[in-house]
């Protein structure tokens, strides 16, 4: 079993939030790919585990954020949650859906409901976080573009109460969606989470702020873990951070940082579902000289995610041939079957029949056509909604188009005088990607790791599993069921 604990001598006694019988407040930050080898790069947060605790956290396969979030807050494995990764084949709607928000998603009993059973009013603000929208939170925010009748698509964002969207809007301006994933990701979209939480903080005081902050994530992938830029991204956070953790040592807050995964350095696509494609397992249908992949007609497909793929088999007997496609192709690890998936707490309708694990220096692109030329035209776009799998190809612009700036730029004018634009400057060729994740740690230096304010804490490793029912216990909620 592994081990933490909490010492209630070590939670601050005063404060606006720490009333006798009232619970502590916590501000968990979610510090997307956070390692011990990134931690040296960042004082600020460094200073936090020393000061305090630290310790290595266990993830979940696939070590991707939306499973991993949902562990986090339900304290239950993919297997009882259902979030098997950032999407899946729906099979009752027979379509690929990456990036859904509704919370009604994710079974279980979220943290919050426990809180609420032995100190009923407990509230909680959830910035950014995923499975955000519909969830029994008091206060929300989270990206949701605003999709015009015309086809245009607009930064914005999403909020719970909604006179909260004007507010936040008009003291920080609008939710920088372009800077929060795509070509233009960057630093600028953490800063406006960060001021958005301190701001939430202050005025509504909840008892559990939530805050996710994705910096770490665009160069570690554009360039690796272990490339310079990748430490300047890290060093570039823990100042925005520091603000944040200025004010909740003023308000009393105890502050847990961690991380969903570590990213590790790749150099090899893996073209799955070309391979199902070649085997004749999978099919597509053509609009306009464009192939679309045809998952209801496909013999089998897969869901890919990271560096890892959700093999979905339509019938038992073509099983056989699925595997066959599969056992020699260069970057899968392994192919998980019923009981490894069991094994692994994977095992829920929503998985593949069959689910690949990519070598730890290879990942999986989505890619099913065989022909750029029949490409679909939403392969160049930054489009996480409708690509049948995740493509961290969204982070570049095509370094072969010498028209690539000019096209960016042509479509940001016509964007600003109201017209519809297409921004297709995203690359048809993967092999820029230097980092992933998705598969389990091959040490603690590239997993994830926890740090709270509070000295003893952590100890040992802590398993994803265990993150809810230690936030409760740091909030000096023991012993909900």
């Amino acid at each position: 079993m592994n081990q933490y604990r909490a010492r209630t001598e070590d939670h601050p006694k005063d404060g606006p939030d720490s009333r006798p019988g009232h619970p502590t407040p916590l501000l968990v930050i979610d510090v997307v790919g956070l390692t011990p080898r990134l931690l040296d790069h960042m004082p600020r947060l460094r200073a936090l585990g020393v000061s305090g605790s630290r310790a290595p956290l266990g993830t979940v396969l696939p070590a991707v954020t939306c499973a991993a979030q949902s562990t986090f807050l339900t304290g239950a494995l993919p297997a009882e949650h259902g979030i098997v990764g950032n999407g899946w084949y729906f099979r009752e709607l027979g379509e690929v859906l990456l990036w859904r928000q509704h919370n009604g998603l994710v079974s279980g009993d979220k943290i919050w409901d426990a809180a609420r059973r032995a100190h009923p009013g407990y509230t909680v603000a959830n910035i950014c976080w995923w499975y955000a929208m519909g969830a029994d939170t008091d206060i929300t925010v989270t990206p949701r573009p605003v999709y015009y009748a015309d086809g245009r698509k607009e930064p914005d964002c999403y909020t719970r109460p909604p006179a909260l969207h004007d507010e936040l809007t008009e003291k920080f301006g609008t939710f920088p969606l372009f800077h929060f994933w795509g070509p233009g990701a960057d630093i600028v979209s953490s800063r406006w989470i960060v001021d958005a939480t301190r701001h939430i903080n202050r005025t509504r005081r909840p008892d559990l702020t939530l805050c996710y902050l994705p910096h770490l994530d665009y160069d570690l992938q554009r360039h690796g873990p272990d490339d310079p830029r990748s430490h300047r991204a890290a060093a570039d956070l823990d100042a925005v951070l520091a603000p944040l953790l200025d004010d909740a040592r003023a308000e009393g807050r105890t502050v847990v940082a961690l991380s969903e995964y570590g990213i590790t350095r790749v150099s090899r696509p893996v073209d799955i579902n070309r391979a199902l494609r070649r085997a004749g397992l999978l099919e597509v249908h053509t609009q306009d000289g464009m192939e679309y992949l045809d998952p209801m007609a496909s013999r089998a497909f897969a869901v890919a995610d990271h560096q890892l793929a959700h093999v979905y088999v339509r019938r038992t007997e073509d099983l056989a041939a699925t595997r066959e496609a599969l056992a020699g192709l260069p970057g899968i690890a392994e192919l998980l079957d019923d009981e490894g998936k069991k094994n692994h707490g994977l095992d829920h309708p929503r998985s593949g029949e069959l689910v690949a694990v990519a070598e730890p220096d290879a990942w999986f692109t989505y890619y099913y056509w065989l022909d750029d030329d029949r490409a679909p035209d939403f392969a160049q776009l930054v489009e996480i909604h409708r690509k049948p799998g995740y493509d961290p190809v969204e982070l570049f612009m095509d370094p072969l188009d010498p028209y690539v700036r000019l096209k960016a730029a042509a479509a940001l004018a016509r964007k600003k005088l109201g017209m519809r634009y297409r921004m297709a400057v995203v690359p048809l060729d993967p092999s820029p990607v230097r980092g992933s994740h998705g598969r389990l740690p091959e040490s603690d230096d590239e997993g994830p790791l926890i740090l709270c304010s509070t000295p003893h804490a952590v100890s040992g490793r802590v398993a994803a599993t265990e993150v809810k029912s230690l936030l409760l216990h740091l909030a000096g909620i023991s012993g909900i069921h």
